[in-house]
């Protein structure tokens, strides 16, 4: 059973931590990773320059081997799917020195606390091969059909024709454990279709020592654990 605060809404938001931009929190999240230094999607190793170690995964470039040579720190919730509602991201609230004005995720994160919150929490971030951030972009888990692999050995697939990604079945409970912490925490919204898959992949994946360690971690840096990883 989850627990009720899932119910949060969004106007009810607690900001729950102090971390003051995205930016920042990509400055902190090597000390998360310290001694575990591996892409969530494939695997991969990467050393402290964030180049990736395609040799110890079986990740092979799709197409960009210059942004798949690198980490990149991917939201698990995408930024759009937390912001593309609030008004910065749909309304030109936000003007550049020049006077032009402009909307969407820039915007948001110089105006919204709420939404920069969401962006630079830490229990959302995890270190990925550039060209998997960029090719799952906003689209949304799931399963997809057939398994295709376009990534060498990376068990990563996306059905391109319904914007559907399944990440490998050892981080499947993860994605589902930061899925309902948002939500929890910042009243994102999960479809029942999505709610039933996460609780399934948190059955079939369960919380692991490095996923404690890390929830452990985060908490002593912003502060908040994630309650659904124990």
């Amino acid at each position: 059973m989850l627990a009720p605060s899932l119910a949060i809404s969004a106007q009810d938001v607690t900001i729950p931590h102090h971390i003051k931009s995205f930016s920042q929190a990509k400055r902190l999240l090597p000390k998360v990773y310290k001694g575990h230094r591996e892409t969530f999607y494939c695997g991969c190793g990467y050393d402290k320059h964030k180049n990736v170690r395609p040799g110890q995964c079986g990740y092979e470039p799709r197409k960009n081997a210059k942004r798949g040579g690198r980490i990149e720190w991917e939201h698990i919730v995408p930024a759009h799917a937390f912001g593309h509602t609030r008004p910065c991201w749909r309304e030109k609230l936000c003007e550049t020195k020049k006077g032009k004005l402009y909307k969407g995720r820039r915007c948001c994160a110089k105006i919204d606390p709420v939404f920069e919150a969401m962006e630079s929490d830490l229990h959302n971030l995890v270190p990925a091969v550039g060209e998997l951030n960029g090719d799952r972009s906003n689209r949304s888990f799931g399963m997809v059909a057939g398994e295709p692999r376009v990534y060498g050995a990376c068990d990563f697939e996306i059905d391109w024709d319904t914007d559907r990604v399944e990440p490998r079945p050892e981080v499947q409970g993860d994605v589902a454990r930061a899925y309902f912490y948002m939500n929890a925490t910042y009243g994102l919204p999960i479809s029942k279709k999505q709610r039933r898959l996460f609780q399934v992949w948190m059955s079939q994946d369960p919380v692991d020592d490095w996923e404690r360690e890390r929830n452990r971690r985060i908490e002593k840096i912003q502060g908040n654990a994630n309650p659904f990883v124990k």
